[in-house]
């Protein structure tokens, strides 16, 4: 497995895989990998000749009063994770490297980018879509694994390369959970032991959805209502939002039918969190 730093090496090796016409898979993270990663970068392998994984924590999608500096950082742990895994190349560039001195060009998504966890977050959709848009610019791939918890990106990038005309396919994958249903992320390593027990209230928000789905109700603020009172039990955890959203265009809906988005984002402790669950066609996807 390589591991590359800089773009000028990462496009002579994607140029030489291209010349030979391999099929490329990509795998964009922030590193502290888990399972959920993991599982990207295996289907990524089941599906493609080359795997191309990344690692950088993007300061451009991170707000002022965010966790840059204290984001869960550990290369070598993720270098023996990915060499298991039998990935190809791992791209860790600098931020210098991807932001050079006088950098000014972003890429935004409008509308889509600002509900939601971009209302709570302003700016961090522009700076999730300038990166993946550069990192797709270089890696080339045909294919590129994004994970269903963060199903708002998911339906970003997808317009984005859309929009754009980009000859990448976007594939989102479902979420992984761990064995008690917690949604895995990197940032659960900040929860306290008594704050990541208060956090299995959020996937117990989405199991009440689910039964009253399944009992026929389809009343959207009823659902929301039910889950927030739910949510709220848990004195250790403070919503952000709990939103019922259309999958295509993530405006609220009134009626649980369609493709929809069942959507939480919720503080526990000073963590933020966030969960979904989707409807497709009438069943449960989660």
């Amino acid at each position: 497995m390589m591991v590359i730093n800089t773009i000028n090496e990462l496009k002579e090796k994607i140029r030489f895989w291209k010349d030979q016409s391999k099929q490329i898979g990509f795998v964009a993270t922030m590193g502290y990998l888990h399972e959920g990663h993991l599982s990207l970068v295996r289907e990524s392998k089941r599906s493609s000749e080359i795997t191309v994984v990344s690692i950088f924590v993007n300061p451009k999608q991170f707000g002022p009063q965010e966790d840059y500096n204290f984001y869960p950082r550990d290369l070598n742990r993720d270098r023996n994770l990915l060499e298991k895994e039998g990935v190809d190349l791992v791209f860790h560039p600098s931020v210098e490297e991807m932001y050079p001195d006088h950098y000014r060009t972003y890429v935004e998504v409008e509308e889509l980018q600002d509900k939601l966890c971009g209302k709570s977050r302003p700016g961090h959709f522009r700076g999730v879509c300038t990166v993946v848009l550069k990192l797709l610019n270089l890696v080339q791939p045909d294919e590129a694994y994004f994970g269903w918890k963060d199903a708002q990106q998911v339906v970003i990038l997808q317009k984005m390369v859309k929009d754009l005309n980009i000859p990448t396919k976007v594939v989102p994958l479902p979420i992984v959970r761990d064995n008690d249903g917690l949604a895995l992320s990197s940032r659960n390593t900040y929860l306290k032991p008594q704050e990541r027990q208060a956090a299995l209230v959020l996937n117990k928000s989405l199991d009440l959805a689910a039964r009253l789905f399944s009992q026929g109700v389809k009343d959207a603020s009823l659902i929301k209502q039910k889950m927030v009172e739910l949510i709220s039990t848990e004195p250790l955890v403070r919503i952000d939002y709990v939103e019922i959203i259309d999958l295509q265009n993530l405006n609220n809906i009134d009626k649980l039918e369609g493709d929809a988005l069942i959507t939480l984002a919720a503080y526990v402790g000073r963590t933020r969190l966030i969960d979904n669950i989707r409807f497709i066609s009438g069943g449960i996807e989660k």
